[in-house]
């Protein structure tokens, strides 16, 4: 084959297994995305791998969330809500976040933020942001939101997204 490559990726070949496989080659950061929700008080979140910033004048930074996430709802219900940037350390707390159902936030160790928003301990930083738009997209959302407030909280290296596994940047 021309260029080495395989008849099903030579024709341009597109599922959507196919699609992960080829996309995964991108490492992404890891964030929790947490908030009271506004009906209980209770804190809820959910994980992503889809967040970048999107403008420093105004401050805006994007995310993805599935159409079919039933955190996101309560997430979204707070006035403001909370991005934390998770460490290398981290993976469990990422898997904790992106679980369905049950208590996200069952043996996890948090502050408020100024917003009063969970900010998971050993995160390296947060923000707290207002919504600012949502675009449908395929099976996600995408969130386009306001930065309002931000620091930095622990240091240590990222976790990352790369190839469908976890790990740390060396």
């Amino acid at each position: 084959m021309p260029n080495g490559k395989s008849p099903e990726t030579a024709n341009g070949h597109l599922d959507s297994r196919r699609f992960r496989q080829v996309l995964g080659r991108f490492a992404t950061g890891v964030v929790a995305i947490t908030a009271l929700d506004p009906v209980n008080g209770e804190p809820c979140g959910l994980a992503a791998n889809s967040f970048t910033s999107v403008s420093l004048d105004p401050p805006l930074v994007a995310f993805c969330v599935a159409h079919t996430s039933s955190s996101w709802p309560r997430v979204r219900g707070a006035k403001v809500l909370t991005v934390n940037v998770l460490a290398e350390h981290q993976q469990p707390v990422c898997a904790q976040m992106a679980a369905k159902g049950g208590d996200k936030f069952a043996g996890l160790r948090w502050t408020g933020s100024p917003g009063g928003n969970p900010v998971l301990d050993g995160s390296l930083a947060w923000m707290d942001c207002s919504v600012e738009a949502e675009h449908p997209a395929g099976d996600h959302m995408i969130v386009v939101a306001r930065v309002l407030q931000l620091d930095t909280h622990a240091d240590g290296g990222p976790l990352l997204f790369f190839r469908g596994g976890y790990g740390a940047f060396r």
